[in-house]
């Protein structure tokens, strides 16, 4: 019953409805992105000693079926100065803060020392000399209001400030996506840089520009991280444009090889600006719609608006819809 419970959690998991989940979670389960990701930001000088050839990807989720559909994690055991440590990104990919985050990483670490307890020999786990592996938790967060949940477990205990040392505490790192100002995401120049820097709130003005500066920072990506950038652009970008220029998308970041990437980003641009204009257009025509419905005259409403004779007669008889 416990495995066929663990295999259902799992395929929840692997169904995550979140594009952004499934986004990351896809980016990050590649080594050079991960470390790209602890060196782009984690100011710690044991950063720079992270060897990609000593780290592996747990292919297992710790969260609680209760949490599942909400947020996904990555973990990945490294050996780092001869000790092996646990790294645990919590991906809260969500609109709004959750002020449960402490507790809730509180659990996920205490199962992942449990699954090692349990694949661990008792006689080695009884010797004085035995460790637990430490366990780096972290937080991605893409969410437009300012992150406001307790940094530290003891936080969210009642009366901590009483008892001191003698409470369960510990700090998680927090990788708060639209905090960073884009001036240092562009000083990066790599690719988590810009996969933070296009992942911000924005309007499709200023998605146009950053995209276009980003050029000389994509065209100089190897073929796996360019590739890494396309699938997460398909997975996060994609989804919030428009259902009609969605496939155009799509095709264009697919045909685009490492040697085209600034045609891709100007196949992008013109999309996106037929999309506004499009828009615009639609809007117009719908003021039009309404000055006629309110008895305005032809010449007048093309005075007003700018659109030909022709065409505010089109809309009149319904012939633009």
């Amino acid at each position: 019953m416990g495995q066929q419970r663990e295999h259902a959690n799992q395929n929840k998991r692997d169904n995550i409805d979140n594009p952004h989940d499934k986004g990351y979670k896809h980016l990050l389960s590649s080594k050079k992105a991960f470390i790209e990701m602890l060196k782009s930001f984690i100011k710690e000088k044991w950063v720079q000693d992270i060897d990609e050839t000593e780290m592996m990807l747990v292919n297992k989720s710790y969260i609680s079926s209760d949490f599942s559909e909400k947020e996904a994690d990555i973990v990945y055991k490294i050996k780092l100065q001869e000790k092996e440590i646990i790294f645990y990104v919590l991906l809260e990919l969500q609109s709004t803060v959750d002020f449960e985050i402490p507790i809730r990483l509180l659990f996920y670490m205490t199962e992942i020392w449990r699954d090692t307890l349990k694949n661990i020999d008792n006689k080695k786990r009884a010797r004085k000399e035995f460790r637990l592996p430490a366990i780096i938790p972290m937080v991605l967060y893409n969410g437009a209001a300012s992150w406001t949940a307790c940094k530290t477990f003891k936080e969210v205990l009642n009366g901590y400030e009483i008892f001191g040392k003698y409470m369960v505490d510990f700090t998680y790192f927090l990788l708060d996506v639209n905090r960073y100002s884009k001036e240092e995401l562009h000083k990066l120049s790599n690719l988590m840089g810009s996969v933070f820097l296009l992942d911000q709130k924005m309007d499709t003005d200023e998605f146009k520009i950053r995209l276009r500066k980003l050029i000389k920072t994509l065209a100089k990506l190897d073929a796996e991280r360019l590739q890494l950038f396309k699938t997460w652009f398909k997975k996060i970008i994609k989804p919030k444009l428009p259902q009609k220029i969605q496939t155009e998308v799509e095709k264009i970041i697919d045909e685009a090889n490492p040697k085209e990437v600034e045609q891709m980003v100007y196949n992008l641009e013109h999309t996106l600006e037929e999309m506004q204009h499009e828009a615009e257009q639609r809007g117009i025509q719908k003021v039009i719609q309404n000055m006629l419905g309110n008895n305005i005259d032809i010449e007048t409403i093309h005075k007003m608006t700018g659109m030909p004779i022709d065409k505010v007669k089109k809309i009149q008889k319904g012939i633009v819809q």
